[in-house]
């Protein structure tokens, strides 16, 4: 009896840990034309000189005066950046998160 609990709880440990995986880890090491076919066209590309180039995902998201999110009413608000790194043989090697206030159009690669 012991040891099917032992068992169950290992199985499930393993699984919360596997599970707790980004969903943008699994695009690394695949092709840009599979992730666009599955996120849909970048906000923007800027090319990454001799690294390939950057794709720019992004959502704007509002916040109304109690700093509450969602609502459309004039207050803060933020853009929530993805930043898809690409390589010149155009596959997926790093990605990262990101929020600020700039527009996606000032947004410069360093």
């Amino acid at each position: 009896m012991i040891k099917k609990i032992l068992l169950l709880l290992t199985i499930f440990v393993l699984h919360s840990c596997s599970s707790s995986k980004s969903s943008s880890d699994k695009w690394i090491g695949q092709s840009k034309k599979n992730l666009i076919k599955s996120w849909g066209t970048p906000i923007r590309s800027i090319d990454n000189a001799e690294q390939g180039e950057v794709l720019i995902y992004g959502e704007q998201v509002y916040a109304n005066v109690n700093n509450e999110e969602g609502s459309r009413i004039a207050g803060p608000n933020y853009w929530d950046y993805t930043y898809v790194y690409v390589n010149k043989e155009g596959k997926v090697y790093s990605y990262k998160k990101d929020k600020q206030q700039h527009t996606p159009q000032e947004i410069a690669v360093k």
